[in-house]
């Protein structure tokens, strides 16, 4: 009796406090704190390669990222070819198997990773201060002594189809592709997926892969972002020692202009990918939406939070918290400097993919027809603008920011004007942006699941046309 006494004393003035509160109340939003951005620095490599350091000394540690423009888009009639010889870096160069290589960075305490995005070849360290040196060794032969060796290149081609085939069975991935191979035409660096398909992996070989990789890792593309416990000059002379003798080899491969554009419906059109017996159906709709640059942007991300770009949406709140359709859905812009897609997607129970759809609908009409009011508003402008910040909390997220701000030859100070000019967004804003982009009339809409126990229902809404897809088509 004494402890539960002491415990009650001890407790009451919480107890108090929490009696006070006024939990139908929504907590007063603070204004986004004053964003303070590093200090960047450049300096060149005697062959020209630009270097962009950030300097953090809290921590022994030193993330260094390779950027190379070009990426999947130079992949022209050979789709999967650049994601392919960007994973074949890593299995061998040298001297070293891909076993030895990973052997050595781990005694390093060092991880290496490559990757082949849309428009650029990103190849990044993370090591420890005192083994940079060696780290930067393993790095140089990874980058200019790829071994390709035919042995390698086989098994992993062979990989690769397997991971193709089995694309048939994963209703989200299926759903993906239908939906850009539907918004994006032939041609489009969207329109097939970055691993390719079963025919163009087939033909790889390692003749293929060399000339590829001869053609698109060339230092007049490339710049290095390094974050950590370095200075200028040092970094400079480490780079210098190992990067210093790249010059150009073969002809670079050209970065022709894309021509081909986004297919923008005039009507909603349903496309059905039949999954039978299946627990549940995936949802993917969605319709062209912008690039990065464009004045829209801080708008479009107020606008995206408030429908279904945080867990509080309107979408995650109704179909989720309200309804229990779902575990999740959400919405977003793939940003890049071609313009990528606006979405939807979530997987719900089958038996209420109509009754999903036809809340999905109404969300987008309701925030095109109405206009938002000022909490809501308010809530979703300190989202994003607090979101910032975040981005800049360990080198890894630094480098990255660096990374994808280069992309657009855009500054580091541009993010403070971002946090500027999301505090502007007013009302108007969001609607304006909502009835431009929010394709409540206009939809591609991909439902992957039992056609047998949903067309009917679907039938039922009257959205827009049905056409029925070929699974193993689509996951060709």
């Amino acid at each position: 009796m004494k402890l539960r006494t002491h415990l009650l004393i001890l407790l009451a003035p919480v107890i108090a406090g929490a009696q006070q509160f006024d939990r139908t109340q929504v907590p007063a939003l603070d204004k986004p704190p004053a964003l303070k951005l590093p200090s960047l620095e450049r300096v060149s490599l005697p062959n020209g390669v630009t270097v962009q350091l950030v300097q953090q000394h809290e921590l022994p540690l030193v993330q260094l990222t390779l950027v190379i423009a070009g990426g999947t888009k130079l992949d022209a009639a050979q789709p999967g070819l650049a994601s392919f010889m960007t994973r074949m870096l890593t299995e061998g160069a040298g001297t070293r198997d891909a076993n030895a290589l990973q052997g050595e960075l781990a005694f390093l305490g060092a991880q290496l990773g490559a990757s082949a995005g849309t428009d650029a070849f990103t190849i990044s360290l993370n090591v420890p201060k005192r083994t940079l040196g060696e780290a930067l060794d393993l790095l140089g032969d990874v980058i200019l002594r790829p071994t390709f060796r035919a042995a390698d290149v086989r098994r992993q081609r062979d990989l690769r189809l397997a991971s193709i085939l089995q694309r048939r069975d994963n209703a989200n991935l299926l759903a993906a592709l239908a939906f850009n191979q539907l918004v994006f035409p032939a041609g489009h660096p969207y329109h097939r997926p970055s691993d390719g398909d079963s025919s163009t992996t087939a033909a790889l070989d390692s003749a293929m892969v060399r000339a590829f990789y001869d053609q698109t890792f060339v230092p007049e593309r490339a710049r290095f972002v390094v974050v950590g416990d370095v200075t200028a000059p040092e970094m400079r002379a480490l780079l210098a020692k190992r990067f210093g003798s790249w010059t150009r080899g073969t002809s670079a491969r050209t970065m022709a202009a894309v021509t081909a554009k986004p297919v923008a419906n005039s009507a909603v059109k349903i496309y059905l990918v039949d999954k039978p017996n299946a627990a549940q159906s995936v949802i993917y709709l969605g319709a062209p939406g912008a690039d990065r640059l464009h004045p829209d942007y801080p708008a479009l991300m107020v606008m995206n939070t408030i429908l279904g770009g945080s867990f509080s949406s309107r979408l995650n709140s109704n179909l989720r918290e309200t309804k229990g359709y779902t575990y999740g859905i959400s919405s977003r812009f793939t940003w890049a400097p071609l313009a990528g897609p606006f979405t939807i997607s979530s997987g719900v129970r089958t038996n209420v993919t109509d009754s999903a759809l036809v809340e999905i609908f109404k969300e987008m009409k309701m925030l095109r027809d109405l206009a938002v009011d000022a909490a809501e508003l308010e809530r979703a402008k300190a989202y994003v603008a607090l979101g910032v910040p975040q981005r800049f909390e360990t080198n890894s997220q630094v480098a990255a920011q660096l990374v994808d701000l280069g992309q657009y030859s855009l500054p580091l100070t541009s993010l403070g004007d971002f946090v500027a000019k999301v505090g502007l967004v007013t009302a108007a804003d969001v609607q304006r942006v909502a009835r431009q982009y929010l394709p409540a009339s206009s939809a591609t809409l991909v439902v992957v699941g039992d056609v047998a126990k949903i067309r009917a229902a679907i039938e039922t809404l009257k959205l827009g046309d049905i056409t029925l897809l070929d699974a193993q088509q689509v996951a060709r």
